[in-house]
């Protein structure tokens, strides 16, 4: 019996001793946050989402620029869709005790689910994928939960009709959930007269490269111009467009006019192929919300 109790002292002492070369785990470099303008958000439709770092106050210099991956699940865990990105201020900018605090647009894609999405965040290495440890609850993963955002019906936005001036709708190769119409040099998008205050959002890019100079967008509501703006390089831009409910005029039906000047047609330009279509630019989302 003596013997046998001395045995299992043995083995215990044998696994503390393993324990304890078990790898420290490391301490938390920053605190992430989140805030969401909506916490209830209808698919389809624009969410301002804050994010916030606190670098812990005994941080370690940043060795390299961390991409910050964004993860937004359904309630069995299942990954919706992203919003990783480049934080404005690269890490290897961020000094103990220091806030990072940002904010940015994100469109909920139209997906086949309503209901609490749950919103996991972390920061991540481009160089050789590796994590790093934040404060927070971890999934084990170093994926940090930051908050929930109700997905609501598509029904419950402003309906929209693209009219006159589009092309057919495309798709990402890679990425369903990436969609796309491009616009000829005059397009109509047509909705119910919200009769009221509103802003209209457009996310959109084009290819001045292509169109061989700056290309000139013009939003209007009948004979108003709302917007004007030139896109002078290559990427996405989204513009907010604040539209008082007079300028909606008294109409049931709306006409948001998109002028582009010039297009281009890229069997033409030396990229060369056989698209002879008239191209201004490239609409991923518009979106009309009431105030």
């Amino acid at each position: 019996m003596t013997r046998t109790i001395a045995l299992g002292l043995l083995v215990v002492a044998a696994a503390g001793g393993a324990c304890s070369k078990a790898k420290p785990v490391e301490p938390a470099v920053a605190t992430p946050g989140f805030a969401v303008n909506h916490a209830r958000a209808p698919l389809g439709s624009p969410i301002e989402v804050t994010y916030k770092f606190t670098v812990a106050a005994d941080a370690p210099k940043f060795d390299q620029r961390y991409r910050v991956f964004v993860h937004f699940l359904d309630s069995s865990g299942e990954l919706m869709w992203t919003d990783d990105h480049e934080p404005p201020v690269p890490t290897t900018e961020w000094t103990p005790g220091r806030t990072i605090e940002y904010r940015r647009t994100v469109f909920v894609p139209i997906y086949p689910y309503v209901g609490d999405a749950t919103v996991r965040l972390g920061l991540y290495s481009d160089r050789d994928r590796r994590r790093l440890t934040l404060a927070g609850e971890d999934n084990g993963q170093h994926a940090y939960k930051v908050g929930t955002v109700t997905l609501l019906p598509q029904s419950e936005n402003v309906f929209l009709i693209y009219k006159d001036g589009w092309h057919a709708a495309e798709v990402a190769s890679d990425n369903a959930a990436v969609e796309w119409q491009w616009s000829k040099r005059d397009a109509l998008i047509t909705f119910r007269n919200p009769r009221r205050d509103a802003t209209v959002y457009l996310n959109l890019d084009g290819r001045p490269d292509l169109a061989g100079r700056p290309q000139k967008v013009t939003v209007s509501l009948g004979d108003t111009v709302v917007d004007s703006f030139e896109l002078a390089s290559r990427g996405e831009v989204i513009r907010k467009i604040v539209v008082q409910a007079a300028q909606f005029g008294g109409s049931d039906m709306v006409d948001l006019r998109i002028g582009v000047d010039p297009t281009f047609i890229p069997a033409q330009t030396p990229e060369g192929g056989t698209d002879r279509r008239e191209l201004g630019v490239r609409v991923f989302h518009a979106f009309v919300e009431p105030r």
